[in-house]
């Protein structure tokens, strides 16, 4: 992998990362843009106690643009784009649009190929694992900034999902804080630990769940499987066997096999509802473990955390949405409409050739 950083027009930062180490990135940011202006702020919640951001700047950012103007497609002839080369491998930059910026965190968009018609399912191999570089190169530099304290990679796709831009791209958060999610599985990991003299709650779920009627697929190094308690229709945990607490410390042999599994998963999803039906909307969610000091989370450390993938989709069956209504969005108790084992069956039956 061959990594070359440079600026656009307004000062933001965009890198290059390309499969041959012969590549040479020296396009010019030709358009007229002004310095970027944010007005992200963090506040957080008395009650809840966690936070939120304010970002009213993102009132004016690119909805859904033709296809010929896609920001996110290389600059052609005088059709000028964020990415200022004819053609590119992945790509990183900063977001212009940014929900979190400056001493509140830091807001990245990555682009997985520079083919506007193609899905992440559609890449080869090589070029999922430039992406997982990309990802893992991403997280290392990010971390490192004084106002992060967890980095958070992630994919949606679709428009059900509230995507505005069609283009194969994913996004970074940086985050100045814990986000609620980890800290709720951080002090479940501390409590189980407490209770059980030591033991690791990652461990033991992941234990549990090899064992059960929910996997979905497994590799030498991965295992991706339907969790017990699915909050969403369709729902898969992806794990390497090995923990580790962030995409850092996957070995060699992880990453080599992480494409063909991942890809797998994807294109199993693009499958569950049947021939003919519209490419499923989705998220996908690395969990990696925070940055910052955990001493409120009492006898844990980074180490006791599992980076793991999350990949859910909205869509509970042919041309019908799970919707987070009152209980859910009042209250945060899910109501699944799909079995998660009738979920893990579907998946395993939707294999692709």
């Amino acid at each position: 992998m061959k990594k070359t950083s440079t600026r656009l027009a307004d000062g933001r930062e965009l890198i290059y990362y390309d499969r041959r180490d012969d590549s040479v990135r020296d396009a010019v940011d030709r358009r007229p843009l002004d310095p970027t202006v944010t007005t992200s702020e963090v506040r957080r919640d008395p009650l809840l106690g966690d936070s939120i951001a304010v970002a009213s700047h993102r009132q004016g950012r690119i909805y859904h643009p033709p296809a010929d103007e896609c920001p996110l497609c290389p600059s052609q002839g005088d059709r000028l784009s964020e990415i200022p080369d004819s053609s590119y491998d992945a790509v990183v930059f900063e977001n212009r649009f940014p929900s979190l910026a400056g001493d509140s965190g830091r807001c990245e968009v990555v682009c997985f190929t520079s083919d506007h018609n193609a899905s992440f399912a559609d890449l080869t191999e090589e070029q999922t694992r430039l992406v997982l570089d990309a990802w893992t190169d991403r997280t290392s530099e990010l971390s490192h900034l004084p106002s992060v304290e967890q980095v958070f990679c992630f994919e949606n796709r679709g428009a059900e999902i509230g995507v505005t831009l069609g283009h194969p791209h994913g996004q970074i958060y940086a985050y100045p804080f814990t986000t609620p999610r980890t800290a709720l599985m951080l002090r479940s990991v501390a409590a189980h630990k407490e209770a059980t003299g030591g033991e690791n709650l990652f461990d033991a779920v992941l234990e549990r769940e090899l064992a059960d009627e929910r996997v979905v697929l497994e590799g030498e190094h991965w295992v991706a499987f339907v969790p017990y308690a699915a909050h969403w229709p369709y729902e898969v945990h992806l794990y390497p066997k090995r923990r580790v607490p962030d995409l850092l410390a996957l070995d060699e042999e992880a990453r080599t096999e992480f494409p063909q599994v991942y890809l797998e998963l994807l294109r199993r999803f693009d499958r569950i509802f049947g021939e003919g039906e519209p490419p499923t909307p989705y998220i996908s969610a690395w969990h990696q473990a925070p940055f910052g000091a955990l001493e409120e989370f009492e006898g844990v450390n980074r180490d006791d955390f599992a980076l793991h993938l999350e990949l859910f989709t909205i869509r509970r069956t042919s041309g019908k949405l799970k919707f987070l209504a009152g209980s859910e969005s009042g209250m945060n108790v899910f109501i699944n409409d799909v079995p998660p084992e009738f979920a893990a069956q579907r998946l395993r039956e939707v294999a692709s050739s």
